[in-house]
């Protein structure tokens, strides 16, 4: 094989990502020379014509190209990023327990990305969040029992896919049992074969069933099947495991290769070789290094593994047609589905009736809801998940100002720098908040109603101590969880199962009476 047929077939399996919110000149530029995806994320996306006309723009320089996004919807939203997400997220969904209904969110979502030009989401999270402790899935998951999981992970990938967008489950073969994120390092899942089987791997037999059309790897070393390679990299995990036992024929993903799990240990052209000698098909980088350099960088490293025979030749070509068999895919169901309307900025209706089915209120709310008026609330900022948008807003107190204006808001942290409120609005709600802080939570309230509103109480000890002082000095408090609901506290306590601006809505309508 000639030197240029080996550059093509190595661009064909990268989905770098890229800075701007119109396709850079070498991107167009790659494309024409074999670029097999790209990847965007919330830095690409101003609104829904700006984002139709880059996918457009990428379209005419290769037509089939594979346009993926982060997208679960949720916490972690790209589209809707600056607003946050109008759909609930899958611990919402899962709470509900009605996969009919996840299928439906799934496919409303798939409609409005397939209006915009996306043709590959890297979502749904399959994982099982069974450790409560875990720092970067969480209220990502469906939930923490294996079943309900791989139910919904099913009517997830169906109702994306009836819309003509190709799901990516993900991180196989299974982050929701560590206290590590891949982000920062390398999590290792203790778990015995046996377990695996009855928990971690469950979900994803669902959705190979459910013919999802890709596999998201996920930097895990998992002993009881490779105690030596991180999974993205373990041609046991890859080949044995995912294509052997489970029998899925589609094409697998890296999760991105400059994450710190590999990328300390391989760099990440080292953990890109690796990934595609082991069974990886597509390697996603650029989250957080988007240029021409870092692609080149990575797509020349494959091309030398294959001459100094690190990468058997053929691996490639097999890699590179995987992708070309998903690209076909994404072009027929393209070309057979509807002309769809670009989404309305004013968000989902289906969210939003699916965020108000999914809260959850324990304790005596007809003593203490809907609030008597406007109310003193208090936001609990915890330190920032890695693969949620820092720029995406959230809190209840500005769409509780909006149905009792008048309502203040201060927002506290473990750290001062954390303290910044999310919007401008927020930041004047702030200021009339009073003295508040760590130590007294309801200084300034007065005789306001007082609203504590927490993301994964039970994670961090620090806010726990806050609230509890504040309890214990307004007892009458609505406790607002926006994270995994695993310690309820107080006298009534209102769990979101996650915060996204259709959950939050659906809270502050409950507290001020409006449901």
């Amino acid at each position: 094989m000639s030197e240029r047929d080996l550059v093509r077939l190595a661009a064909a399996v990268l989905q770098p990502g890229f800075v701007g919110t119109t396709p850079p000149d070498w991107v167009c530029r790659w494309l024409g020379e074999g670029l097999g995806g790209v990847v965007l994320f919330a830095r690409n996306v101003v609104d829904p014509a700006q984002l139709a006309a880059l996918t457009a723009a990428l379209r005419g320089e290769r037509p089939d190209v594979l346009v993926a996004i982060d997208e679960e919807a949720g916490d972690v939203t790209r589209i809707e990023s600056t607003r946050g997400s109008s759909r609930p997220g899958n611990l919402a969904l899962g709470a509900v327990d009605d996969p009919a209904l996840t299928e439906e969110v799934a496919r409303d979502l798939g409609a409005d990305l397939a209006a915009l030009g996306v043709t590959l989401n890297y979502a749904p999270d399959a994982d099982v969040n069974d450790n409560p402790h875990n720092p970067v899935i969480g209220v990502r998951a469906f939930g923490a029992e294996p079943h309900l999981v791989a139910r919904h992970t099913a009517a997830w990938v169906r109702g994306l896919q009836s819309a003509g967008v190709a799901a990516c489950a993900k991180h196989f073969p299974g982050h929701g049992d560590t206290r590590v994120d891949s982000h920062h390092d390398l999590p290792r899942i203790g778990a015995s074969r046996s377990r695996l089987d009855a928990v971690e791997l469950v979900p994803f037999r669902a959705a190979v069933a459910a013919g999802v059309q890709a596999v998201m790897t996920g930097h895990l070393l998992v002993p009881a099947l490779d105690a030596e390679l991180p999974a993205t990299l373990s041609p046991r995990v890859l080949g044995d495991l995912l294509r052997g036992e489970l029998g899925f024929s589609g094409v697998v993903v890296t999760d991105a290769v400059e994450m710190r799990a590999v990328a300390d240990r391989y760099g990440p052209a080292g953990a890109a070789v690796r990934a595609l000698a082991a069974g990886a098909d597509a390697v996603c980088v650029g989250g957080e290094h988007a240029d021409e350099a870092v692609a080149r960088h990575l797509r020349d490293a494959v091309v030398a593994a294959v001459v100094t025979g690190e990468l058997p030749e053929e691996r490639l070509a097999e890699a590179a047609k995987r992708v070309g068999q998903l690209a076909a895919w994404t072009l027929a169901t393209r070309a057979a589905g509807p002309t769809r309307a670009l989404p309305c900025t004013d968000g989902s209706r289906i969210g939003l009736a699916a965020a108000r089915r999914a809260v959850r209120v324990t304790g005596d709310p007809h003593s203490r809801l809907p609030l008597p008026g406007p109310a003193h609330v208090v936001e609990f900022v915890p330190p920032r998940n890695i693969a949620i948008g820092p720029e995406t807003p959230w809190g209840i107190g500005e769409p509780l100002a909006v149905l009792l204006p008048g309502t203040r808001t201060v927002r506290l942290a473990e750290t001062p720098t954390a303290t910044v409120p999310a919007t401008r609005a927020a930041a004047a709600a702030r200021a009339a908040g009073g003295a508040a802080s760590l130590a007294d939570p309801t200084a300034g309230a007065g005789a306001r109603p007082v609203v504590l509103v927490v993301r994964d109480l039970h994670r961090h000890g620090w806010m726990l101590a806050a609230v509890t002082r504040a309890l214990s000095a307004r007892p009458d408090a609505v406790v607002v969880e926006l994270g995994v609901p695993e310690l309820v506290v107080g006298r009534v306590h209102v769990a979101t199962h996650g915060a996204t601006r259709a959950g939050a809505r659906a809270a502050a309508e409950l507290l001020a009476g409006r449901r």
